[in-house]
């Protein structure tokens, strides 16, 4: 038997099996959804006019031309099919389709966490066995289409003319009237052709942002600020940038994760200022939401929008000062603490930090934690031996993303004594309880979101403490988050605030914000300030610069 000569005459009963088959194929792809929430019995139980169309060009091209038609047909088919099973991934995880110009590095870093759980082995495995899965839907797809258009169309022209002349009209009274079998579904569907349409339409966008993108990076105010007066009313401090992961407003305000994170802030609050700190919060809005660290990185240190991948690469080959050679050319040492770092990383190189510190040079002797490589506390203990006890230094500004609020939130580690941190062999007996990021999607929403508040509570007391036990008159830490965490714990919004919080002992440095208007505390409130991520590089190289010409 051959799907490609199909099947012969004696086998009538198998060759109806097969057409059968093939249009279930082919009607269920045209008709499934690209986000899973969508994927009910109605959404197959529409009329597609992608297949109207489809019959009527069979028919219409001459008979040479028709096989290499379907063939088309049937692998366009298949791609958009793939397209969709990406964009549900994509709807679950991050709230957004799948871009076809930009997240191919997503894909790849999905496939570093592979190898990470499962070894090389497990992730070529993986690379294999998704490379045939995608060849195999266009394969069936195209040998659907062709069965088909061998079997049912060409074969019964006039009935084939006369089932497209009904399905014509049937679509199109559907279509004007609005003819719905379920609520929301629209009978008189042309979701693929459109979905199709519309990623084309997307990838010509994003090369016309790509272009605007470049017109925006050589602007910047600052470039040509002397370097004594970039961070004038900063000298002398410690400066900490300290992201940490998925704290976002959600975390503040959704009535089942609030309230204790509420009580820990206003605990925190008060213990800051008890041992003499003063502490000022506000709202950012991230560029990403659900995932995508590196693209709050880069627009919070760039002072850029850099909201796609396609963003991201381009800024990597320029010239454009950050944070990050901002606080170099004004004097300090500047160093990335990245934890979650273990690959090569050549971003780090274009930021130009004096040191970076990855993961194996910070010395954790623990168990490995999923994406969260390292309890926090350890990794603010590990800065604060590397870096801030040292003798006879300078200024040091530190970049410290914090990890373990990293989906899936579980296993939590404790938090401990600081003298007990050690090299995180105390961690030890969370070893083999590890579980993938994407574990949380197949968890209890209830169970997830309360994982998530108790990760972010640990982040948050590490961060806390780390202040009370090391804090001098010279340090300053911003903590903020980087994105809202996955849907599963903030539901369909299109909200992507995040926290972010001011902290120093120093009255001079909180005075220096005080036209920012932000609120006291460690707790933004509901009518806090919100701006834009990328606007945070400018409003700070004003309020601690000798930059009067560049005030708003």
């Amino acid at each position: 038997m051959s799907f490609v000569t199909g099947t012969p005459a004696h086998h009538p009963v198998a060759g109806r099996v097969l057409t059968a088959l093939a249009a279930t194929i082919v009607f269920g792809a045209l008709l499934l959804p690209n986000d899973i929430d969508m994927i009910t019995p109605a959404a197959f139980l529409r009329v597609p006019a992608e297949a109207i169309l489809a019959a009527t060009l069979v028919l219409a091209v001459p008979t040479r031309i028709r096989p290499v038609l379907t063939a088309l047909i049937g692998a366009g088919l298949g791609a958009v099919t793939i397209l969709k099973v990406l964009d549900m991934g994509f709807f679950a995880t991050l709230n957004r389709p799948f871009d076809l110009l930009s997240d191919w590095q997503n894909l790849a870093n999905a496939a570093i966490f592979v190898k990470q759980a499962a070894g090389e082995g497990g992730a070529m495995a993986a690379g294999v066995a998704a490379a045939m899965l995608a060849v195999a839907v266009v394969a069936l797809t195209t040998w659907a289409v062709g069965r088909l258009a061998r079997h049912v169309v060409v074969p019964h022209r006039q009935a084939a003319i006369a089932t497209i002349a009904v399905a014509t009209a049937v679509w199109t009274a559907c279509l004007t009237t609005g003819t719905r079998l379920v609520p929301d579904v629209d009978l008189a569907s042309d979701s693929t052709a459109t979905l199709a349409l519309y990623r084309a339409l997307e990838v010509r966008s994003d090369v016309l942002d790509l272009e605007r993108f470049e017109t925006e990076v050589p602007v910047d105010p600052f470039r040509t600020t002397p370097d004594d007066r970039l961070l004038a009313g900063l000298q002398g401090k410690d400066v900490v940038f300290a992201f940490v992961e998925s704290y976002g407003r959600v975390a503040l305000e959704d009535p089942r994760l609030g309230p204790p994170i509420h009580s820990l802030l206003d605990e925190g609050t008060k213990q800051l200022e008890d041992a003499g700190f003063g502490a000022r919060s506000a709202y950012l809005t991230s560029p990403t939401t659900g995932a995508g660290s590196w693209l709050a990185h880069a627009t919070f240190l760039s002072g850029l929008w850099v909201d796609s991948q396609h963003r991201h690469d381009a800024l990597e080959h320029t010239d454009r000062q950050t944070l990050i050679t901002d606080f170099g050319r004004a004097g300090w040492r500047t160093v990335g603490v990245m934890p979650g770092v273990f690959l090569d990383w050549p971003e780090g190189a274009w930021y130009r930090y004096d040191q970076i510190y990855d993961f194996s040079q910070l010395g954790y002797q623990g168990p490995r934690m999923s994406f969260a490589t390292m309890p926090d506390q350890y990794t603010l203990k590990a800065f604060e031996e590397l870096e801030r006890s040292r003798a006879d230094r300078g200024p040091v500004m530190a970049e410290i993303p914090l990890v373990t609020s990293h989906a899936p939130w579980t296993p939590l580690p404790p938090f401990l004594d600081w003298d007990k941190v050690g090299d995180g062999s105390v961690y030890d007996y969370l070893d083999g309880q590890t579980e993938q990021p994407e574990a949380i999607l197949t968890r209890d929403p209830a169970t997830v979101r309360e994982d998530y508040r108790r990760s972010i509570e640990y982040s948050l007391t590490s961060l806390i403490s780390y202040v009370q036990t090391y804090g001098d008159d010279d340090l300053v830490v911003v903590l903020l988050g980087d994105h809202q965490p996955s849907p599963i714990v903030t539901g369909p919004t299109e909200n992507r605030d995040v926290p972010i919080t001011i902290v120093a002992k120093d009255p001079a440095v909180l005075d220096q914000v005080s036209d920012w208007h932000w609120q006291d505390g460690l707790r933004p409130g509901p009518h806090a300030p919100v701006w834009r991520m990328d606007a945070f590089r400018h409003e700070l190289l004003t309020a601690f610069g000798d930059n009067a010409t560049h005030r708003r």
